[in-house]
């Protein structure tokens, strides 16, 4: 199940229609490039891996965007830079417009009240030797948000409560409960710092098919309920149209994409988007059986040595001489509707 986000240019800003007061975050040319060391004693840096390579976008108030592509696109890190879990090469990141980039780490901290995070894998999130109780409890303990240690139990079990689960839960240890259950807690210790904006990374990803529908449901309640805002990264296309506002499409750090949700659905531009639309089963055996399946050519480049001009060109069906010279800009083809592609 995935989601998209939407995505801005630092001048104009793709897809964004609203007033810049319900911009809640704001995301301007955002590049995080890790270095390639080589040599034990004295390293140097022999190359740059380019996980994000000038990412824009606005994600406004009450909406859903989600981030989709392969593996390895870049998806998670752009996630991580926002959460300021990773520092930024290059770039702007502003939440509510103050600039994360430039906060020193007191202030950073009273921001992160504001600024959550889902993590993907409820296997290694939680910590095994604390209970679900003090998991939920530690964020408001830590921010002292509740000093009073019973009005911290009642706000756990209240948590618990909200995100589905039984209140007695929290005696229980994380190896005591299933894959879901897991994930409700980690949905409830973010929502116990009473947040804005929530990235959900691949926070489904790893949980079987029917449980994946009921968290789905559930983040869309709690959106509804509490006013919050997501990011929602992840790679399975099936679940974007049921949650997200707005899908983005991102490849190899690049933004390629973005429209509203039902219009990427309906009238994919992008050769990539296309591709990996087509690459979602249809549920009707007889319809899928008709249907025509055209894959990728090639695999996907090194994020060390990207292609030249457009990063897509050397898999694209339309790509022509000049698309190995010159970068796509992301362009306004259709009223919000951006494509990073020359030849659309």
């Amino acid at each position: 199940m995935t989601a998209a986000v939407a995505v801005a240019s630092a001048t104009a800003r793709p897809g964004v229609k609203s007033s810049p007061s319900e911009v809640l975050v704001s995301v301007r040319g955002l590049k995080k490039y890790f270095p390639v060391t080589e040599g034990a004693l004295i390293p140097r840096v022999v190359a740059q891996v380019k996980a994000v390579d000038g990412v824009s976008f606005d994600i406004r108030r009450g909406e859903t965007l989600g981030l989709v592509g392969e593996s390895g696109c870049g998806k998670t890190t752009t996630g991580r830079c926002i959460l300021q879990l990773e520092r930024a090469s290059e770039g702007e990141i502003l939440f509510d417009g103050q600039s994360l980039t430039t906060l020193d780490r007191k202030a950073l901290a009273r921001v992160r009240r504001r600024i959550q995070v889902i993590f993907q894998d409820p296997y290694s999130s939680l910590n095994p030797r604390m209970t679900v109780g003090d998991i939920i409890a530690e964020p408001i303990r830590v921010h002292e948000l509740e000093p009073d240690r019973k009005a911290r139990a009642k706000r756990v079990r209240d948590l618990l409560t909200i995100c589905g689960l039984p209140a007695k839960f929290a005696d229980r240890y994380p190896h005591e409960m299933s894959g879901g259950q897991r994930q409700r807690v980690g949905i409830a210790r973010a929502l116990s710092m009473k947040p804005e904006f929530i990235v959900c990374d691949e926070a489904i990803s790893a949980l079987d098919v029917s449980i994946q529908a009921q968290i789905i449901n559930l983040l869309e309640e709690l959106r509804d309920e509490f006013e919050l805002t997501y990011l929602f990264i992840a790679h399975d296309l099936s679940v974007v149209r049921h949650l997200c506002h707005r899908v983005a499409v991102m490849y190899l750090g690049k933004l390629v994409e973005l429209a509203e949700c039902d219009e990427l659905y309906g009238n994919p531009l992008h050769p990539y988007t296309r591709a990996l639309l087509e690459a979602v089963p249809i549920a009707d055996p007889a319809v899928e059986s008709q249907r025509e399946h055209r894959t990728l050519k090639g695999e996907v480049p090194s994020p060390m040595n990207p292609p030249a001009g457009c990063v897509f060109h050397p898999r694209c069906v339309l790509a022509v001489e000049g698309c190995a010279r010159a970068v796509p800009a992301l362009r306004e083809v259709k009223p919000g509707h951006w494509v990073a592609c020359t030849e659309i």
